[in-house]
């Protein structure tokens, strides 16, 4: 990948767009509730300069193609509710992995469903991937849940993975193929 240009996703009810400098507030307030957080790879925020340097650091991937980062916003209002994003891109192998968090107060809903929807349909498409990975908590049962409603697979698990905030967290990994997710589209249609 060398750099991505702007682009916007839409959906019956969401935007999926660029993230934006102005962004930061919303962005703090994603990454400060532990428990929207409880599953995350990193404690809650603290402080607001990690949201900006969060902001720059997505700018900056837009520009060197490393890591592919959407807005979730309400189609209506405009107002972001989350962050979905692709990384870890093999360009060789057309792989990726996908990442994503959502506000608390509109869990529930099924923006989760249908952002990822758009963004694995963009990585299958305009991207030319062939694969997308997730790696999860196992305790996450709704992001587990989550994933198997849009065909990712379960492939293994990687026990005492990850240390977050002193605990120490397995992993569960995840794969689909865009032969999968083309046979489950047409299952639907």
């Amino acid at each position: 990948m060398n750099t991505f240009t702007p682009v916007t996703l839409k959906t019956g009810r969401l935007v999926l767009r660029f993230v934006q400098p102005d962004d930061a507030g919303a962005i703090y307030r994603l990454f400060t509730d532990p428990e929207a957080l409880r599953y995350w790879s990193f404690a809650p925020w603290t402080d607001v300069a990690q949201a900006e340097e969060n902001v720059r650091e997505t700018l900056a991937a837009y520009a060197d193609g490393s890591v592919l980062t959407f807005a979730i916003t309400l189609a209506g209002s405009g107002e972001m509710i989350g962050k979905c994003r692709l990384s870890k891109f093999s360009a060789q192998n057309r792989r990726c992995e996908i990442g994503y968090i959502l506000d608390r107060a509109h869990w529930g809903k099924g923006y989760a469903r249908e952002a990822l929807a758009a963004l694995i349909g963009h990585a299958f498409g305009a991207l030319d991937m062939l694969r997308i990975e997730a790696d999860v908590d196992p305790r996450n049962s709704a992001s587990t849940q989550l994933l198997e409603r849009l065909h990712f697979v379960h492939e293994g698990h990687l026990r005492q993975r990850w240390i977050v905030a002193g605990e120490v967290c397995d992993t569960d990994f995840f794969g689909l193929l865009r032969a999968d997710w083309e046979a489950g589209q047409q299952k639907v249609a």
